[in-house]
């Protein structure tokens, strides 16, 4: 399972100058690309003036063929040279999704003495792997244990932490973007810097660091979210949960290759497709399996019967934002997830779960993508939230408690 966040784009200048002069030089030029971008936009030009020069040229006609045709040339090399940094893609443009670079040893954990940790968690709301890891340590009561830093994608696309006090204060029943807590870093980028030997790869989301050994813990989303689960119960409020039982182990194995290459990163491959072929292959296989899942979810609480799993928690994260991002900006327009009635319960009965709701912060969730994914939104505007995604239909009664357990049978490997 990845956890490469995709909001972790960086602009090619800032990884030039990182890589020529790793210390002062790189945080001098971020700098001034982050100044230059949080200035207020240029305004535009006289509108009468522009009226008048097209008036001349061609008068109350459209544009002429070449002006347009150049401008669409122009504008499709420049799309595809930032899809290329933002989104690698193989030869016949489908999306591949980069490793993650630090992986966890969970038995290293299991076997220290668990009276306190040094472990911190750095997240960003819009992505889905690291919201992953706030439902878990949530539902654990990891809250105290293993504290959070919560960065905002800047206008590069890099991970920055703002002050954000206001917001801190009016929003204290749901998680919002704020400083860095432990290290004090603007960006973090700056972060995976300080560890022994610097670093110089992509800077995403979640990260697990340990604050006394000044060392990236973890990047891959999964790793951490078993070791919020079994890894740390000696420090949990909640030890008693286990979202990963042995006896449920393999099916919950199953569950995921079947939920990650179709539908968590599926929904990225639709959006990040090169070509017509690869989108094509993408969404098909997006929306068979969608269909599956909800055939499924029509006998069954959960994806393994009446017991929420760490597969339940996976699918949900990319369920919560389908209809306000996928649907709309990655093009899974086949269907919205309120058209399909067992998922659409299912998600739902997961946000309603004590704790749950507070992780899903979905205005950072839209500004996440529709105002930092360049590419793909150009314009910069972000649509209004559908009143079906709003937190008061989210909370309608699910009535799925009654569910037989185990549901329908469902061929894995079809």
């Amino acid at each position: 399972m990845l956890s490469t966040s995709l909001l972790s784009y960086t602009i090619p200048t800032t990884s030039t100058a990182a890589k020529s002069n790793p210390k002062p030089k790189f945080h001098h030029r971020h700098s001034t690309i982050k100044m230059s971008l949080n200035n207020p936009p240029p305004q535009n030009p006289n509108p009468n003036l522009l009226k008048t020069l097209t008036n001349l040229l061609w008068g109350k006609s459209l544009p002429p063929q070449l002006l347009i045709s150049t401008v669409r040339s122009t504008w499709s090399a420049t799309w595809h040279l930032m899809m290329s940094q933002l989104a690698p893609s193989d030869p016949t443009g489908i999306y591949t999704r980069p490793t993650s670079q630090f992986r966890s040893n969970l038995t290293q954990f299991s076997r220290q003495k668990q009276s306190t940790t040094t472990l911190h968690l750095y997240v960003g709301l819009p992505c889905p792997w690291a919201h992953r890891t706030l439902i878990v340590r949530a539902l654990k009561g990891l809250e105290d244990a293993v504290p959070v830093s919560i960065a905002a994608p800047g206008m590069d696309g890099s991970w920055e932490f703002k002050d954000n006090q206001d917001k801190v204060i009016l929003d204290r029943d749901r998680l919002v973007p704020g400083l860095d807590n432990v290290n004090g870093c603007r960006t973090l980028r700056e972060v995976y810097k300080l560890r022994r030997g610097g670093y110089d790869g992509r800077s995403t989301v979640p990260m697990l660091w340990d604050s006394a050994k000044k060392e990236v813990v973890c990047n891959e989303s999964y790793d951490i979210i078993e070791l919020f689960n079994s890894g740390l119960n000696g420090l949990a409020r909640n030890s008693d949960l286990d979202l990963s039982p042995p006896e449920l182990k393999k099916e919950i194995d199953e569950w995921n290759r079947i939920i990650y290459p179709a539908i968590n990163n599926g929904v990225y491959r639709c959006g990040f497709a090169q070509s017509q072929e690869a989108y094509d292959i993408a969404v098909n296989e997006l929306f068979s399996r969608l269909d599956m899942l909800d055939d499924h979810l029509s006998g069954s609480r959960y994806l393994c019967g009446e017991r929420m799993t760490l597969a339940d928690i996976c699918l949900f994260t990319t369920l919560i934002r389908f209809d306000i991002v996928y649907n709309v900006l990655f093009k899974c327009t086949k269907k919205k997830l309120i058209e399909c009635p067992n998922l659409h319960g299912y998600m739902r009965d997961i946000y309603q779960t004590p704790k749950v709701a507070g992780t899903c912060n979905l205005e950072a969730i839209m500004d996440g993508y529709y105002k930092i994914l360049f590419p793909l939104n150009p314009g910069d505007i972000r649509p209004t939230i559908p009143s079906a995604c709003e937190h008061k239909a989210l909370a309608e009664p699910h009535r799925r408690e009654s569910l037989a357990l185990g549901g329908k049978d469902v061929k894995m490997n079809s």
